[in-house]
């Protein structure tokens, strides 16, 4: 199970580094950010509740556990995507990447905060080593050499980045308890309740008759693939893995982002690769060391189990 929940996080990897570029591409013309988290959450959520809803033996939650599960959606679901997609439609999808690499860093403190473990000195370097490169990148960005970068857009990814550290901690003891579906439908449940109000109106807006072949096939993407395979994937990645191994997998997201924008730009769309000196790689360098720093051993690895 162990190698599934690797092979799984790859598959998510390679999911997610190329909806940095499939998801820039329609946003903010095509559809509004906040809208198509609206279409996401509910195309994705009824798929996910399908399948529980067909199993015969699907579980309840208890009542007690529904806090948790709005917990879960809001950080997981709502905040998550609602910041990542608003941020990624003013940012580019190289500086985006590169800023979801300190979501170990979140981990690490979500789990001190929620669980009370003790953050080492080793691991408290790397947060600070970490934290200096991702604001050292949002001050560079806010300093325009980077033309499709934007420092309010890497701010939203950075707290997108925070949202869902908190709920890989979050989640934990739900999957001790529950079916991976069973909880991934009860998220996205709380999470279309807690995020459709920001998007309803975008997504009503979205005006279809305009969209290509392509377009239509970039938006099932985002929403089948990188909506619900990639969470239904993740989350049972979760259950067989600690949350900071999860985290871990974001170092691949950046290499892939370049690797694909280098693809987009050598095959004629826009070069969002244009004015990424040697100062975004060297503050990207610095998150890498801190996320490195703090994901050696799992901060909450005797604690889960």
């Amino acid at each position: 199970m162990r190698l599934l929940a690797h092979l799984s996080l790859i598959f998510v990897s390679l999911i997610y580094g190329a909806n940095y570029l499939i998801a820039k591409g329609l946003m903010p013309e095509m559809i509004g950010p906040s809208g198509f988290i609206t279409l996401r959450v509910t195309g994705a959520g009824l798929l996910f509740w399908l399948l529980y809803l067909l199993r015969k033996d699907r579980q309840k939650v208890d009542r007690k556990d529904l806090p948790r599960l709005a917990l879960c959606g809001l950080t997981g679901v709502a905040l998550n995507m609602l910041l990542f997609f608003n941020g990624l439609s003013l940012t580019s999808p190289v500086n985006a990447s590169l800023v979801m690499t300190v979501n170990p860093l979140w981990v690490l403190l979500a789990s001190a905060v929620m669980l009370g473990l003790k953050i080492t000195r080793t691991k408290m370097v790397g947060v600070l080593i970490g934290g200096a490169g991702a604001v050292g990148l949002l001050l560079y960005s806010a300093a325009g050499p980077t033309p499709h970068a934007h420092a309010t857009g890497d701010l939203m990814v950075m707290f997108n980045a925070l949202s869902y550290g908190v709920y890989l901690v979050a989640v934990r003891p739900l999957m001790a308890k529950y079916r991976p579906l069973t909880v991934i439908a009860w998220v996205f449940l709380f999470g279309w309740i807690f995020s459709t109000p920001f998007g309803a109106a975008q997504a009503l807006a979205v005006d279809w008759s305009l969209f290509t072949p392509d377009q239509f096939a970039a938006t099932a993407f985002v929403v089948i693939g990188t909506t619900f395979f990639a969470y239904l994937l993740n989350i049972f990645a979760i259950g067989h893995v600690q949350p900071t191994v999860v985290a871990a997998y974001i170092y691949l997201q950046p290499i892939l982002a370049f690797g694909f924008s280098w693809l987009h730009q050598r095959g004629g769309g826009t070069d969002y690769l244009e004015g990424v000196g040697w100062p975004v790689l060297a503050f990207g360098g610095l998150i890498f060391i801190g996320v490195y720093l703090v994901s050696r051993i799992s901060p909450i690895q005797t604690a889960v189990r």
